[in-house]
């Protein structure tokens, strides 16, 4: 079968080449993929920055946002050939650690977990993958190549969740929440915030086109202007840029009690420590939270799942910008300004 694959750390190694079918060993259910969704995080193991292939393997097949059918349900139960499911992305580390122990492998303490397409483990951009049945996820059929936004929909699962426990801690009733970045999570983060009653704003470079559109589609309101310039202070905000830049702002404009969840990467930036201190001084004085929410586990991928199947399917479609061949897969990892979420699809749904 074919697969996309790349020498992790090496640059310009990424290739759509033969490999062998996955192994029993890698799990029971025996998946025909149907898409695989494109992410910055692929775009930067393709591009040498990080990635782990399997020991004792020269190369890691990329791909975490899964979408297949189930071509061998297996011996355990509880799927049947047919079955649409993705593959959860991390796996518990061997140790384990006790977060590990209780199925919250999301909150890792040592580090020693693995991620499929990612750290360890190959990934799903691959003509078959397998996958241990604890770890399959089913997708309601009615989403068909939507479920391929199931993973990005589990990290904004984790981040309300997140919020939500959080708010507990005092009487709370957030009533607006700010998203600043309108990618696939920024925007999955809208439509799930305004799932919850809240009312939503979202902010982002871009000031015509397709993202605007999005976001008026949803009742929200979008900004294309500076967090300082919206005109009110959020009860809580998703951050989902990673500029440092944009997250200062967030922590000077947020409200009273206010809770900022992290969920954008970013790189670099200067240091600068008075400003810190400033920010810090705010956060103290207004008892803001900040928090950081990455990856998800199980009780995560269920949530993801019931609202996405909730959610209005043309609107959702809007999300998928571009459907790649995988022979094309270097132009799906070529992200453009109109682009929102690249797939690269494997077979027919």
């Amino acid at each position: 079968m074919k697969a996309i694959t790349v020498e992790p750390k090496k640059p310009g190694t990424a290739t759509f080449m033969d490999v062998p079918e996955p192994d029993i060993h890698q799990g029971s259910i025996l998946v025909e993929a149907v898409a695989v969704g494109v992410c910055g995080t692929d775009v930067e193991i393709s591009e040498g920055k990080y990635g782990w292939a399997p020991s004792g393997e020269r190369f890691l097949i990329l791909g975490h946002e899964s979408l297949g059918r189930v071509i061998d349900p297996g011996p355990t139960g509880g799927f049947k050939k047919g079955d649409l499911v993705v593959g959860i992305v991390r796996r518990p580390d061997p140790v384990p650690c006790p977060n590990c122990a209780v199925g919250e492998w999301d909150m890792c303490s040592n580090g020693l977990y693995t991620e499929r397409g990612i750290k360890e483990i190959h990934g799903f951009m691959s003509e078959r993958w397998r996958i241990e049945p604890e770890f399959a996820i089913k997708v309601n059929p009615s989403l068909g190549i939507l479920g391929v936004l199931l993973e990005p929909s589990t990290v904004v699962a984790k981040a309300l969740e997140q919020i939500i426990f959080i708010g507990r801690r005092s009487y709370w009733e957030p009533k607006t929440i700010l998203v600043t970045g309108a990618g696939p999570i920024g925007l999955l983060g809208a439509l799930f915030a305004k799932m919850f009653g809240l009312e939503v704003h979202v902010l982002d470079r871009a000031e015509i086109g397709i993202k605007p559109e999005l976001v008026r589609e949803l009742g929200a309101t979008y900004h294309s202007g500076s967090v300082k310039d919206i005109g009110f202070r959020p009860d809580t905000i998703l951050e989902c840029t990673g500029v440092g830049a944009v997250i200062g702002d967030c922590i000077e404009q947020i409200g009273a009690n206010g809770i900022l969840a992290l969920a954008g990467i970013g790189h670099g930036g200067a240091n600068r420590s008075a400003a810190l201190a400033d920010m810090a001084s705010a956060t103290v004085l207004s008892n803001i939270v900040i928090f950081g929410s990455v990856n998800a586990n199980k009780r995560h991928w269920y949530k993801a799942g019931q609202w996405l199947a909730k959610a209005d399917r043309a609107w959702l479609s809007k999300l998928i910008t571009r459907i790649e061949k995988p022979e094309n897969f270097m132009s799906a990892l070529r992200r453009t300004p109109e682009d929102i979420k690249v797939v690269i699809q494997f077979s027919d749904i």
